[in-house]
């Protein structure tokens, strides 16, 4: 892609410092606001504070509330809540403000729709109307094997009267982005040189659904350009999505941040924490007289950051941190977990 092209002008626009590799750590905390902060997200914030201070950078909160039906604005409430009482504290962001505003994803639709016109002006994106039924029926077709997961690309060579004609009967479509390349390149901290075909991750995918909603893969990347982030920590369940990223970095022509994709916390039967695991939720367990220094203890010492499960703040982590410290495996958590945390912050 040329430097000329559309997506390149507003990559310039946008954030000129993007354009180049960053010589100053910014991290950020980017909850979805659909429901409260469990073990698992204490987990991956707490290493993306820890990331980010000890290399004297900088953080920012920003709330990815572009999920209309599920975000919920006592969530929002919630979530900061929940950042401050484990002693996590930020730069810039939604509540504080900063110069990289807006810092709420449902403030900046229309540049993510000014981004989706430049991306349709250099012919990277087309319009798809499969409806998830026939998706649903292609996946379990026998020539299955054929796509695996991936998208087979059936509106990606639809001529405009072929596009006319689904439109005259009122159906929408989504708009998908297609990669021309086999495989994607990057690195992650804890994972190395990673190699992913454009099928391994789902093939061509929508950066707006047929509904108006728009792609979390598209607004991350837009934002984090945006907002000048270097470094992105998360959990190792959105690995396979970073490909998708990378290549829109590339599109960009925008340097990618530093990815470090942490092991997942999951529960005593090895299920990976979720919202709907409401036991887990850090609201319920400062309710119940936990303290936070209890869970920031419990979750280091099964991440492998210190050698014995003991009461400990946030900040007295950052001396001794090091992202090569946190173990390999998933952090499973004990069948008595909350009674365990308990017990540290009697000991508090």
């Amino acid at each position: 892609m040329s430097s000329t092209s559309n997506l390149a002008k507003i990559a310039e626009e946008i954030c000129p410092a993007g354009l180049a590799a960053h010589s100053t750590v910014k991290g950020r905390f980017a909850p979805s606001p659909t429901g409260y902060m469990h073990l698992g997200n204490a987990w991956s914030f707490l290493v993306c504070w820890l990331a980010a201070r000890k290399e004297n950078g900088k953080l920012i909160l920003r709330i990815e509330d572009i999920d209309p039906d599920r975000s919920k604005p006592e969530f929002v409430n919630g979530l900061i809540e929940d950042l401050h009482w484990l002693g996590l504290d930020w730069d810039e962001g939604a509540d504080i403000g900063g110069e990289n505003a807006p810092y709420t994803q449902s403030e900046s639709t229309s540049l993510y729709e000014h981004v989706i016109d430049a991306l349709q002006k250099d012919g990277l994106v087309y319009p798809c109307f499969c409806t998830r039924k026939e998706l649903r029926s292609l996946a379990s077709a026998p020539h299955k094997g054929d796509y695996g997961s991936a998208y087979p690309e059936l509106c990606l060579h639809l001529s405009d009267d072929d596009r006319r004609e689904r439109e005259a009967t009122g159906r929408k479509s989504s708009m998908r982005l297609h990669c021309g390349k086999d495989e994607i390149h990057f690195t992650d901290v804890l994972h190395g040189n990673c190699c992913m075909s454009w099928r391994e991750c789902g093939g061509d995918f929508p950066l707006r659904r047929s509904d108006g909603v728009f792609a979390y893969q598209l607004a991350v990347v837009v934002d984090d350009i945006r907002q000048g982030v270097t470094q992105v920590v998360r959990g190792e369940d959105i690995l396979h999505c970073t490909p998708r990223q990378v290549y829109l970095y590339e599109l960009f022509g925008c340097t990618p941040p530093e990815y470090i994709h942490l092991p997942l916390v999951v529960d005593h039967g090895g299920e990976r924490l979720a919202k709907r695991h409401g036991h887990f939720e850090l609201r319920k367990m400062r309710e119940a007289g936990i303290s936070a220094e209890a869970v920031i203890g419990y979750i280091a010492y099964l991440g492998g950051i210190i050698p014995t499960c003991r009461c400990v703040s946030a900040r007295e982590l950052l001396q001794d941190f090091s992202i090569g410290l946190i173990n390999s495996k998933e952090l499973k958590l004990g069948e008595e977990v909350i009674a365990r945390l308990k017990e540290l912050s009697g000991a508090c």
